[in-house]
């Protein structure tokens, strides 16, 4: 991780094929693309390789949240359950729909704990949103049963995880519908982009309506396609699925790439007794895209951290203090603070989340620190890594 890495032949190819035919939108020019149809190619790859039935493209992983939100009939009151610990993108495309964003606590797996889920469930309720966040699942099973109980979407959000499996089912399988990004720093790239992938046709054909204006995509003639429904623009370039179409045929190998590094660095740090790692699901296999370890506290964590930067072991992460990832540093939501009104619903359910006990997500986060798993490192790097995160780690117990 991260694709780009790897950028080469295959991913230029792609692209000369778009520049060459000189139609960069994924819809209509018929007779002049030369039958270079990149995002529905991409889109059919998605399908086979995630063995589901539907796949749609967007221009990134937050429009892929919305767009399957939107496309499951989530709207102005409903309440989408969603973790403490995740990227702000889950709450931006909840809120984007007029739902109301409501944060439960994180367990061991650093994702939805379903107690904490279960007892958030009320009668406005209409989504669970996990977020396999750092290359690792939730609890599918759990959420699921609680989804089926109160009849409830489940929602994937595997735009960290793609590659990842649970219960033989590549991550975003398992739920409704499941998400993908394919931003510059994931695991396959587009440059910019996203996916929203479902067994439900209905939740498709909403889809492929919805993010592109409403369009029905009937007939050859753009023009006189009706507009069932509203909708917006979260189409994709055909550049963009040039780029992830060499890219995801190239997903096994990154994977292949990313377990080996991470059993080398896993394997130095077991021989230290105070570092434990985030629990995976039974039945679940992570993308090992990072290497999630817990410390005994959050002082030796904080210590840890600092230890592993000085040593020069860059791209590891305290989340606990992130801007981005945790709900710590979330204000601007905590305050609803928006550029235009918010709506009312939003206004009148949202949780007082300055108020909020997220103890049980801070006594994990805080003792949480993820590293980077990446492409290009070559075996000598991974070892010299491996003995210096050991080394830092040792020189703070």
């Amino acid at each position: 991780m991260p694709g780009f890495e790897f950028f080469g032949e295959k991913e230029r190819a792609e692209v000369q094929d778009v520049l060459d035919s000189g139609v960069l939108m994924r819809y209509g020019f018929d007779g002049v693309r030369n039958n270079n149809w990149k995002a529905l190619e991409l889109e059919e790859a998605l399908t086979k390789r995630m063995g589901v039935n539907h796949a749609q493209l967007v221009s990134s992983g937050t429009a892929a949240l919305t767009v399957a939100l939107a496309s499951a009939g989530i709207g102005a009151g409903d309440e989408v359950i969603m973790p403490t610990f995740t990227f702000v993108a889950s709450f931006e495309a909840i809120l984007s729909v007029g739902a109301v964003p409501v944060l439960v606590d994180v367990d061991d797996t650093l994702t939805l704990d379903p107690v904490a889920v279960a007892n958030a469930v009320n009668a406005k309720t209409k989504a669970v949103m996990p977020v396999h966040m750092c290359g690792s699942m939730a609890n599918l099973r759990a959420l699921k049963t609680i989804c089926d109980k109160n009849n409830l979407i489940l929602l994937e959000d595997a735009c960290q995880a793609i590659g990842g499996t649970y219960e033989g089912k590549p991550l975003g399988s398992y739920g409704d519908l499941g998400c993908f990004s394919f931003d510059y720093v994931k695991t396959i790239t587009c440059g910019e982009g996203g996916a929203v992938i479902t067994n439900n046709e209905t939740f498709y054909k909403n889809a492929d309506h919805y993010s592109d204006h409403g369009h029905d995509h009937i007939g050859k003639d753009r023009g006189a396609e009706d507009h069932p429904f509203l909708g917006y623009n979260y189409r994709i370039s055909e550049l963009h699925a040039a780029v992830g179409l060499a890219q995801i045929g190239r997903l096994d190998e990154f994977i292949a790439i990313q377990k080996k590094t991470y059993t080398v660095l896993r394997t130095a740090l077991e021989a230290i007794p105070e570092v434990t790692y985030r629990t995976v699901p039974e039945g679940g296999e992570e993308n090992y895209s990072f290497l999630t370890i817990f410390l005994p506290t959050e002082e030796l964590t904080r210590k840890a951290h600092k230890a592993l930067g000085e040593a020069g072991v860059d791209a590891c992460f305290y989340w606990y203090d992130n801007n981005w990832h945790y709900y710590r540093k979330w204000s601007h939501l905590t305050n609803l603070t928006s550029l235009g009104k918010v709506p009312n619903e939003v206004k009148e359910q949202m949780p007082d989340y300055s108020k909020a006990d997220f103890s049980k997500s801070d006594q994990w986060v805080g003792r949480t620190i993820s590293c980077l798993i990446k492409l290009g490192w070559t075996d000598e790097e991974v070892k010299n890594r491996a003995v210096k995160m050991a080394e830092a780690i040792k020189s703070i117990l």
